[in-house]
């Protein structure tokens, strides 16, 4: 089979097609020496690590021959993977492109003589210089897919699955891209005011429970440990839909806080089922329904992809209004690049 080989620039800006490019000079010169991409590792910590969850998930669902890594960057480098090699391709995402998790599993990859690709803000990064192909994205407009790390590494996961061997969703993924910013623009627009009403009945609660499943469970978690207890000191989990039902159900009652962010998609009767149960058993749940928000406009066979995509960009608004009458400004740490650890 021929090797696969990633085409520039379908997506994005010219400043993302410079990238593919490369990416595509890469995978091509594997091509040349007989060597077919089997494996895609996708490495990163915390928001970022977040950030590379829907590539997973499409990864996962949607190849059937490359297999999909999915890694803490600290534990990629203690309990690094054999099979990494010159069949491999990592992406790996860091903000400030310091995170020294990152570089050291940058580093090791590039070493295995795996095709590195690296996403950060930062133009000077140390990661940089141990990446084949390096991604700088801007930082300020989150709801501009091109800006967005999550929807990068999503597109970049896409085209290696259409030239490794086809996709049959291909020019639907195509089109959902073209659309989703203006989508995204409308739905912060819609639920302003709904944070605002969650803001006031939530800002003196200490614990929440966040729901989601398919692409979106990676955001559930990120909102649990980066908006809530990262940014705002608040005690939180994320539960997966799907194992609710297989443990963690029992702690429901009246007085308990939950999420549920309820995706479009072949996953949406997981997140359904949870609310279901909680309108008879709890008083205290907030639903967060990426339908109710337009994104049904989306091709149904591609849709389910874009749900935390959307559920970013709207979920900052609430924790930005959450913040607000916390008197808790997002930005405030006591460890975080405070102290060694």
């Amino acid at each position: 089979m021929k090797a696969a080989t990633i085409k520039p620039g379908i997506f994005f800006m010219n400043s993302i097609a410079l990238h593919t490019e490369t990416l595509a000079d890469l995978l091509g010169a594997r091509a040349e020496e007989g060597l077919q991409i089997s494996e895609v590792f996708l490495v990163a910590c915390g928001g970022s690590l977040v950030d590379l969850y829907p590539s997973k998930f499409l990864l996962e669902s949607e190849s059937r021959n490359l297999k999909t890594g999915f890694y803490t960057a600290n534990e990629f480098v203690h309990a690094f993977p054999k099979v990494l090699g010159e069949g491999s391709i990592v992406i790996l995402c860091s903000h400030s492109g310091n995170t020294p998790e990152v570089v050291e599993a940058a580093k090791k990859a590039n070493s295995a003589g795996a095709i590195t690709v690296t996403l950060t803000h930062n133009e000077a990064s140390r990661i940089a210089g141990f990446s084949d192909c390096n991604i700088v994205y801007e930082w300020g407009d989150e709801s501009r897919i091109q800006n967005n790390p999550m929807a990068i590494c999503l597109a970049l996961c896409l085209e290696t699955l259409q030239q490794s061997e086809g996709y049959v969703n291909y020019d639907e993924f195509r089109e959902a891209f073209w659309k989703i910013d203006a989508i995204v623009k409308a739905a912060c627009s819609q639920v302003g005011e709904r944070a605002a009403i969650f803001a006031e009945a939530y800002q003196n609660e200490e614990l929440f429970y966040i729901l989601s499943s398919g692409p979106s469970y990676g955001h559930a978690y990120g909102f649990a440990i980066c908006s809530l207890m990262e940014m705002q000191w608040l005690h939180a989990s994320s539960i997966h839909s799907g194992e609710f039902f297989h443990g963690p159900f029992e702690i429901t009652d009246e007085n308990t806080n939950f999420i549920v962010l309820v995706n479009e998609g072949r996953t949406r009767p997981l997140d359904l089922r949870v609310i279901d149960f909680l309108k008879k058993y709890a008083k205290c749940y907030v639903v967060v329904d990426a339908r109710d928000l337009g994104i049904g406009v989306l091709p149904g066979s591609v849709v389910e992809f874009f749900n935390p995509i959307l559920f970013y960009s709207v979920m900052c608004v609430y924790r930005e209004a959450l913040a607000k009458l916390r008197k808790h400004p997002l930005e405030t740490r006591r460890y975080m690049g405070k102290v060694d650890y």
